[in-house]
C-alpha cells in the first residue's frame, strides 16, 4: 500500500479499540470452544461483515454451542431452529393467531427474531421452507399476514449441513447459497484439542453437553454494530478491487467450473477482507487478506464439472489452482 493511501481513513484509536473488543471475544469464545480457531475467526468475520454464514461439519464439532458462546459474548439473543421434512415456513418465522377473547388476531413471532439464528441441518427441509428464510437474510424482515417487521440488529443466520449423509435432504438452491458470505468448513479437532475437550466433559461434570457458563458478555449488541459500521469504513486500494474482481471473474473461465460466481462473489471478497484486516488491527485490506478469505467466500459459489468430482477433486482444490495463478498487487 502506499504512503498516501496509509494517512487517511478511520482514526487509529477506533481501530485499536474495536481490535481489541475482537480480542475479547475471541479468548471468551475460546473457553467454551476448544481449538477450531481458523473456523471461529471466520464466523466472526462474518458477524462483523454482516453476513450469514452455512457451517459444514459432521455433527457433534460443536457448532451450536459456538454459536451460543458468541450471542453471550455481546448480550445477544440466541435461537435455535432443527430443520426437518416436515418444517413449515411459519415454523421460523411466526405466524398470526385468532385470539377468541377479544375477536383480533394476534401475531406471534417466530424463532428468527433473534440476533443469531441457528438454522440447525438446514437442507433437511424442503425448499419451501429454505426459501422463507430468503427474505430473512436478505432484508432482515418478515412479512407476516401481510405486514412487515424489521428484525433488531445486528441479525445473523448461521446455517449447519452434514457433508456426508445425504439421504432424506434438499440441496440448498443456487440464490440461497448465494445469500450466505462465506461457507465454513469445520473439521475434526487435533488429538491434542480432542484430550482436552475430553478432559473438560468429564471433570465434574454430569451428562456430555458443554456449556457457555464460562463465557463474560463483553459488548453489547450496538457495540458490534458499530464495529460493523466501521468496517465498513476500512479503506481499499483501487488495485485490492481490482484483484478480488480478477479472482471472480476467473472462475467464469477456469478449467473445470461449470458455472463461476457471480458478482456477488466479489461484493463477499471485500465485505470479507475488511473484517479479516480488523481482526488483524488494521484500517486497509492487503490482497493476502482477499487471498486467504477466497475459499469461504466462494467455494459455496461455484459448480464443477461433473468429470471433476468424478476424479475426486473438489472446488477448494480448484480455487487453490486458481488463486495461485491469479496475479496480486505487491506495490
Amino acid at each position: 500500500m502506499t504512503e498516501s493511501l496509509m494517512s487517511a481513513g478511520v482514526p487509529q484509536e477506533k481501530i485499536d479499540k474495536a481490535h481489541a473488543i475482537i480480542q475479547r471475544i475471541r479468548t471468551e469464545v475460546g473457553k467454551a470452544i476448544v481449538g477450531q480457531v481458523e473456523m471461529v475467526d471466520q464466523v466472526l468475520i462474518a458477524l462483523f461483515a454482516a453476513g450469514h454464514v452455512l457451517i459444514e461439519g459432521v455433527p457433534g464439532l460443536g457448532k451450536t454451542l459456538l454459536v451460543r458462546a458468541i450471542a453471550k459474548t455481546f448480550e445477544g439473543n440466541f435461537s435455535r431452529v432443527q430443520f426437518t421434512p416436515d418444517l413449515m415456513p411459519s415454523d421460523i418465522t411466526g405466524h398470526a393467531m385468532y385470539n377468541l377473547e377479544n375477536g383480533q388476531f394476534h401475531v406471534r413471532k417466530g424463532p428468527v427474531f433473534a440476533n443469531l439464528l441457528l438454522a440447525d441441518e438446514i437442507n433437511r427441509a424442503p425448499a419451501k421452507t429454505q426459501a422463507a428464510l430468503l427474505e430473512v437474510m436478505q432484508e432482515n424482515q418478515v412479512t407476516i399476514e401481510g405486514q412487515s417487521y424489521m428484525l433488531a440488529p445486528p441479525f445473523m443466520t448461521l446455517a449447519t449441513q452434514n457433508p456426508i449423509e445425504q439421504e432424506g435432504t434438499y440441496p440448498l438452491p443456487e440464490a440461497q447459497l448465494d445469500r450466505f458470505l462465506l461457507k465454513v468448513l469445520m473439521g475434526y479437532p487435533s488429538q491434542q484439542e480432542e484430550r482436552l475437550m475430553l478432559n473438560q466433559v468429564t471433570s465434574g461434570q454430569v451428562g456430555d453437553t458443554l456449556n457457555v457458563n464460562q463465557v463474560s458478555a463483553v459488548v453489547n449488541p450496538a457495540t458490534i454494530q458499530t464495529i460493523q459500521r466501521l468496517v465498513s469504513m476500512l479503506r481499499v486500494d483501487e488495485r485490492v478491487r481490482d484483484y478480488a474482481v480478477s479472482i471472480v471473474r476467473a472462475t467464469r473461465e477456469w478449467p473445470g467450473i461449470a458455472v463461476g460466481a457471480g458478482p456477488r462473489g466479489g461484493i463477499a471478497l471485500i465485505r470479507a477482507a475488511r473484517a479479516a484486516a480488523l481482526l488483524k488491527g488494521r484500517d486497509f485490506v492487503t490482497p493476502d487478506d482477499v487471498k486467504a478469505i477466497a475459499p469461504a467466500a466462494l467455494r459455496h459459489r461455484l459448480i464443477l464439472e461433473p468429470d471433476l468430482e468424478i476424479e475426486g477433486h473438489d472446488t477448494d482444490d480448484v480455487l487453490k489452482a486458481l488463486l495461485d495463478k491469479v496475479d496480486s498487487p505487491r506495490t
